[in-house]
């Protein structure tokens, strides 16, 4: 399992809705260059749920041989039915990845016994290494810090990525992980700093589509033991970090990413482009922060 920084990949489309394979190209030469540790394809910020099987395949199949195992890439395979999460884990594996990202359960509101026997379920139906997913403010569903305890008994799961945002839970959950199989990683961009000081091993990141090498900067810096410049890091980029969630992501992120001419604005419906407002307050952001 790496340490340091993996990127939740966008999905660049084109103005007629089509998957832009050569944006694709460039963002993930960008997230190369920029240096990341791991990419993340088809998590959220990918925006699956709009994509056809057909799409998300050769997405996952670009990604991987472009990549050509210089980091790892893993594959967001959750589902809200566990026999459907375990075959895209499979099919994951077939492909060449390296791991897959899970996220709970979502809508079916399941109880934490679920929880628990559908990670068991894909652990055991795989070789690869699997993260875990907890956003409970996407799923409806927040997986427990005694919860996570108990996947350490599954070789597998390797990751835990927490976006809950509840930092006593957060603190909880590395506090009964501390010394297992289970690197802790932060799942939001603006919270990165304090949760690897709690024990993280490093970010899963919606920001670093933008400006990745900054990111991989900061959280480096933390774990090369430089704190005062990951946390004057963190402090500073603050505005970018929340301006990720001037509407629901990944809205902010693949328009800040338009700024920067990686890709189009565009997003698949029920999601829409950023407002105009929203639009400018992203870029004055951007542009105080000399990213633009």
């Amino acid at each position: 399992m790496f340490k340091g920084l993996g990127t939740a990949m966008i999905t660049p489309f084109d103005e007629n809705g089509a998957v832009d394979y050569p944006a694709l190209e460039k963002i993930v030469n960008g997230q190369l260059e920029g240096g990341v540790d791991a990419l993340f394809v088809l998590g959220t910020t990918g925006e699956p749920p709009t994509m056809s099987a057909a799409e998300r395949e050769k997405v996952v199949k670009s990604v991987i041989e472009q990549v050509n195992g210089k980091i790892p890439v893993f594959v967001g395979t959750g589902s809200n039915d566990c026999a459907h999460a375990v075959e895209l884990s499979k099919h994951a594996q077939a492909m060449g990845a390296d791991g897959v990202l899970a996220v709970t359960p979502y809508y079916n509101k399941c109880t934490q016994e679920g929880l628990y026997l559908y990670y068991k379920a894909i652990n055991d139906a795989i070789d690869l290494p699997i993260v875990a997913y907890n956003v409970p403010g996407r799923t409806g569903v927040n997986m427990k810090p005694e919860t996570v305890e108990r996947l350490t008994s599954l070789s597998n799961v390797r990751g835990v990525k927490e976006a809950s945002g509840n930092i006593a839970q957060i603190l909880e959950t590395s506090r009964r992980i501390r010394g297992s199989q289970i690197n802790l990683y932060s799942g939001d961009d603006c919270i990165a700093v304090p949760i690897m000081s709690v024990g993280g091993s490093g970010l899963i990141s919606v920001a670093s589509n933008a400006i990745p090498s900054t990111v991989s900067e900061m959280i480096h810096a933390w774990l090369d033991g430089d704190h005062d410049k990951a946390l004057d890091m963190q402090m500073k980029y603050q505005p970018f970090f929340d301006a990720m969630f001037l509407e629901v992501n990944p809205i902010p992120v693949k328009s800040a990413c338009a700024l920067l001419n990686m890709c189009k604005p565009y997003m698949r419906l029920p999601l829409t482009t950023l407002s105009k407002e929203n639009t400018a307050k992203l870029e004055k952001t951007m542009k105080d922060l000399a990213i633009l």
